[in-house]
């Protein structure tokens, strides 16, 4: 049975998609059957796995809605496969901002994608769910469905604030209406080790939450800001870049966490 994670961040801007789309790329690329769920509007995770948002007949906007199952609505990108990192995408499209309206009075609204994802559970090893940077009822959907959170943050000031935040919601989420959700972990990106702030508050972060601050460090690197104008995952776009080797070996300490979970 998969373990399902959810790569969320209230704070925009911090590299979530990215986050998403490159560990589900390296997982694939270590022989992993992955799933990415885009809950983001915006498409981005959809679009930098290689499929056009813009031609998709059935996204998870149709899954929410109860109209389609995630076996009909799931497609995986030609670009993946020829590159040895094929997984599924369950997309998205701008139609997903109206879920938010049409959800508001139908039951069971939190649990519409926790409902889906049984069904196809036993067919994958991990299932990434890409949330928007706010606590909307999408985000809701994924929290209610997963086991855990890889929070990416950058090293400022900020992201410590926003980290707060975060962490109260997912406090309210277990309480209320996931008791199997926890932070896995807290991911390190966009890192410049030039930047003494940056040292100072991944130092930080190791002291209040231990090894709750995953081992592995994304750098900030220009490969990984380029793949997604050519509708690629930075680890199939120039594999032997920083960037690249870095979300490869972070999905092999993912697959470790996995296995002592």
């Amino acid at each position: 049975m998969a373990q399902i994670f959810c790569i969320a961040n209230q704070k925009g801007g911090v590299g979530k998609t990215t986050t998403t789309v490159n560990l589900a790329a390296g997982l694939a690329k270590i022989g992993q059957r992955v799933l990415m769920v885009d809950l983001d509007p915006q498409g981005n995770a959809t679009m930098g796995s290689g499929v056009d948002k813009r031609q998709l007949k059935m996204t998870v906007y149709d899954v929410l809605l109860e109209t389609v199952s995630i076996a009909e609505a799931k497609v995986t990108s030609d670009k993946l496969i020829a590159g040895g990192c094929g997984y599924d995408i369950l997309g998205a499209n701008r139609e997903l901002s109206g879920a938010e309206v049409e959800l508001v009075d139908v039951e069971r609204r939190e649990k519409r994608l926790k409902l889906a994802l049984t069904e196809v559970q036993d067919n994958y090893d991990f299932i990434l769910i890409d949330c928007p940077p706010s606590l909307s009822m999408l985000t809701l959907n994924g929290l209610c469905c997963a086991q855990g959170v890889i929070v990416p943050m950058q090293c400022e000031y900020f992201a410590l604030e926003g980290l707060t935040d975060l962490v109260n919601t997912i406090k309210q989420v277990h309480a209320n209406l996931n008791r199997e959700l926890s932070i896995i972990g807290l991911l390190r990106v966009m890192f410049d080790a030039r930047i003494t702030l940056q040292q100072q508050v991944s130092e930080q972060l190791k002291g209040h939450f231990g090894n709750k601050v995953f081992n592995t460090v994304i750098p900030r690197n220009v490969r990984l800001a380029e793949a997604p104008s050519y509708g690629v995952p930075g680890v199939l776009f120039d594999p032997p870049s920083k960037g690249a080797q870095a979300f490869v070996a972070f999905a092999q300490e993912i697959v470790e966490r996995a296995n002592k979970l």
